[in-house]
């Protein structure tokens, strides 16, 4: 997700977002345990992802 389109969503959704995409990486993270995945970069974009997020959030709240 880009920076542009994270500014684009209200600060709700965002929060919504952050949950939502949170529980994402928990499972994406115990399904690679189990079963290797094809792509590991998937959990590393999705960590930089939410960081996007967090740190849109936090300006938000300043």
């Amino acid at each position: 997700m880009k920076i542009s389109e994270i500014r684009e969503l209200t600060t709700e959704e965002l929060a919504e977002r952050i949950k939502v995409e949170t529980a994402n990486l928990d499972n994406m993270k115990f399904g690679n345990k189990v079963a290797p995945l094809a792509d590991n970069s998937q959990i590393k974009k999705l960590r930089h992802d939410i960081a996007r997020m967090k740190g849109e959030l936090t300006q938000r709240n300043k």
